[in-house]
């Protein structure tokens, strides 16, 4: 089924069809002056003989204390005020929890009591957990997304404080209208003497950033899947309920997350 993506806006938060992998990748640009520091990491869909259409670019902010990624629906603008903002990655300070915000107002920004409708809406946060191998083995990953309504449709969370964010909720474990999934620990392999997943051939490089991700009740249901292919291409995967927005900044994390060191 060919994926409409004529309005990137809508589609950049519209959640896959169901039954549909949308197969994506991920170029990441280092050159010019600062780009070592600070690479735009642009979003291509794959379609059929090689063709790829352009959904989003990512870039990190420079003068901002922790991690925060701009996500535009133009390649060739990424400022905050530009009309093609359309989301952002944010870490805490330590770069371990992540939370990804749609194009909203900030509620600690405002000082009148807004419409529910314009404040930003909580799509995504993602934890990563050292683990007991410290930095050297596959790394933990929690991501909690929006859960999904009787109609298929993405329930709204817009946090007016602290408490009621995504990661709030999960710390607290009330997960009533979210969903919680983790990486899939991938298996050693002898042969390779490396920790591997099944990417069905999407994926030809090891990496310490390649993941699946997926919910404890099936397994086997990928949910998205990401994995370098070359030095600088990987592809992004996902399926029904995530959205390329999404998927698009849990990737950006990846990148980011200061567990990534190779």
């Amino acid at each position: 089924p060919l994926i409409d993506v004529d309005d990137l806006e809508e589609f950049a938060i519209r959640p896959a069809p169901q039954g549909v992998t949308v197969k994506c990748r991920i170029t990441r640009d280092k050159k010019g002056m600062d780009r070592g520091m600070y690479p735009t990491y642009y979003l291509h869909l794959e379609r059929e003989h090689g063709k790829k259409v352009f959904l989003l670019a990512g870039r990190k902010r420079k003068k901002s204390k922790t991690s925060n990624y701009l996500i535009s629906i133009d390649p060739t603008d990424l400022s905050r005020g530009g009309e093609s903002f359309i989301g952002k990655l944010r870490s805490n300070l330590m770069g371990t929890k992540f939370t990804v915000y749609d194009n909203g107002v900030n509620p600690m920004k405002t000082t009148s009591t807004l419409e529910a409708s314009i404040l930003r809406q909580e799509l995504a946060a993602i934890c990563y957990e050292t683990n007991v191998l410290g930095f050297k083995g596959p790394r933990k990953m929690s991501v909690i997304i929006p859960g999904m309504n009787m109609d298929h449709e993405r329930v709204s969370i817009r946090p007016r404080n602290e408490h009621e964010t995504l990661l709030a909720r999960w710390q607290n474990k009330n997960t009533e209208s979210v969903i919680e999934l983790h990486n899939k620990t991938p298996v050693w392999n002898d042969d390779t003497q490396s920790y591997v997943l099944n990417f069905h051939g999407r994926v030809t490089q090891a990496s310490v950033k390649n993941f699946q991700i997926i919910h404890d009740n099936d397994p086997d249901y990928i949910v998205m899947q990401f994995g370098r292919v070359a030095e600088d291409v990987f592809t992004m995967d996902y399926n029904y309920p995530m959205c390329a927005l999404q998927a698009f900044a849990i990737a950006l994390s990846s990148f980011d997350s200061k567990l990534a060191c190779e």
